[in-house]
């Protein structure tokens, strides 16, 4: 203000000062100066009023352009005015630059969130949707946004969640890409945030769900199968206890309670193995096994069990390949062979063959094949012969001895030790099940003799 009044003052004195010049020089000596002077002044200050007024209009014009980059108010008060407004601007804008960025950034989280997002307005209208909800229900960003959400899914779970407005709990319901052979299970829960709008949070728990439903279904398993060698052995004991029996009988019983404890025996250790395999560390890859001395014990325990199940040893074919190591655990791959040359004497009729071969090939990798002529397996079977506790014939797999554990066992092994599985099998010609152990798992003897 004070340089205002300052610049006001300088113009009604230079004003007054060109009046008094003016007078002496065009006007005869005698004539009053008063009046000429008053009037320059007032010209004076009238010219500052309309310079003044001038550079205050260039300044909201100026204004009103948002332009930061240039100053058009002058000098004086109004230049320092812009210079100050022109400040402010910029710092706004880079305020609104940050928050845009954050802004951004945090769009950029949920975009990357495994969980689907979407942001729903008070018309239940998409106003955004993160990639995986998109994968979810179905959606395009771009297509459907402004689109009412409920016309897009039509689920009637979730219709009813929205209707009963209870928002305290999710809903479980069947994803867009869900079909009978593979289905998407989601979690959805929706959270009211500001005026009206609504968070929605979308989970898939398909693993989840199976995780729990294989849960139930093996400790279900679990109980049938200890539950009956239990029933038997408790008929057989209540049967030796209150029967006056005959030598032979009671021989006979005790025979068929020592199968039943087996039986439970072998269960309870496989379990304790399938434990084992999923609770400790993975098999170390500088522990070198040499493969052969395993496949030597296979043979004796094979031949055995052929003679337990069939009353005479089965022709096991064996050809391996000497000098091949595989970086693991001896007692793991052991158990895994043994369980897959288990399981073709088990399933191979009597008088029929089983072969066994143990090679390496070019790339460095090497390959088991156990390859039986038994009944074979319809290829709807086969995805699932892995699981826990799964029979094609659970008649004749108990009739046979088998746990319904061992191709879970030989599972668990072979991807612990960075080897893949396949089964090929047809009805009636017998089934081949592989293992190849990839090549930095495998070494030849004598290539590590040479290293050594």
């Amino acid at each position: 203000m004070l340089g205002r009044l300052s610049s006001f003052a300088l113009f009604q004195f230079l004003g007054a000062a060109f009046g008094w010049w003016f007078k002496s020089a065009f006007m005869p000596a005698s004539a009053d100066a008063l009046p000429v002077v008053l009037i320059c002044a007032l010209i004076a200050g009238y010219g500052w009023h309309v310079v003044d007024v001038a550079m205050g209009m260039r300044l909201l014009r100026w204004l009103g352009s948002g332009d930061t980059t240039q100053v058009h108010a002058g000098f004086g008060i109004w230049g320092e005015i812009s210079d100050r407004v022109r400040y402010l601007m910029r710092s706004r804008d880079r305020a609104v630059q940050q928050r845009d960025g954050r802004f951004q950034d945090f769009l950029a989280a949920m975009q990357a969130s495994p969980n689907g997002v979407v942001l729903l307005d008070a018309e239940f209208r998409i106003e955004w949707c993160n990639q995986s909800a998109q994968s979810h229900f179905g959606l395009d960003g771009k297509r459907d946004l402004l689109q009412h959400f409920g016309n897009l899914v039509r689920d009637p779970g979730f219709a009813a969640y929205v209707l009963a407005q209870d928002f305290e709990r999710d809903v479980l319901m069947s994803g867009r890409a869900s079909t009978l052979v593979k289905p998407v299970r989601l979690s959805v829960h929706m959270h009211p945030y500001g005026d009206g709008r609504t968070l929605l949070l979308s989970r898939d728990v398909t693993a989840v769900e199976q995780a729990d439903a294989m849960r139930r279904d093996f400790v279900a398993n679990v109980s049938h199968e200890i539950r009956t060698p239990l029933t038997v052995l408790s008929g057989f004991v209540e049967t030796l206890q209150t029967l006056n029996l005959s030598d032979s009988e009671r021989v006979r019983y005790l025979q068929l309670m020592a199968q039943q404890a087996d039986r439970m025996q072998a269960l309870v250790s496989d379990l304790l193995t399938l434990s084992r395999l999923e609770g400790s560390p993975l098999p170390s890859t500088l522990d070198w096994v040499p493969i052969a001395p395993i496949f030597d014990q296979c043979r004796h325990e094979g031949i055995e069990l052929s003679r337990v199940l069939w009353g005479q040893a089965q022709c096991l074919e064996f050809e391996i390949e000497p000098g091949i190591c595989v970086a693991g655990s001896a007692v793991e791959l052991h158990s895994a062979f043994l369980n897959l040359i288990g399981n073709a004497v088990r399933y191979t009729p009597e008088g029929k063959s089983v072969f066994v071969r143990w090679q390496s090939e070019a790339d460095g990798s090497a390959v088991l094949e156990v390859r039986d002529e038994g009944v074979g397996i319809a290829p709807e079977h086969i995805p699932r012969l892995t699981e826990r506790f799964y029979r094609v014939d659970r008649s004749r797999s108990r009739d046979t001895g088998g746990t319904g554990l061992g191709l879970a066992i030989v599972k668990h092994v072979t991807q612990r030790h960075g080897a893949e599985l396949s089964i090929t099998s047809t009805p009636g010609h017998g089934s081949t099940f592989t293992v190849r152990f990839s090549p930095t798992r495998v070494k030849l003897l004598e290539a590590t003799n040479a290293a050594a």
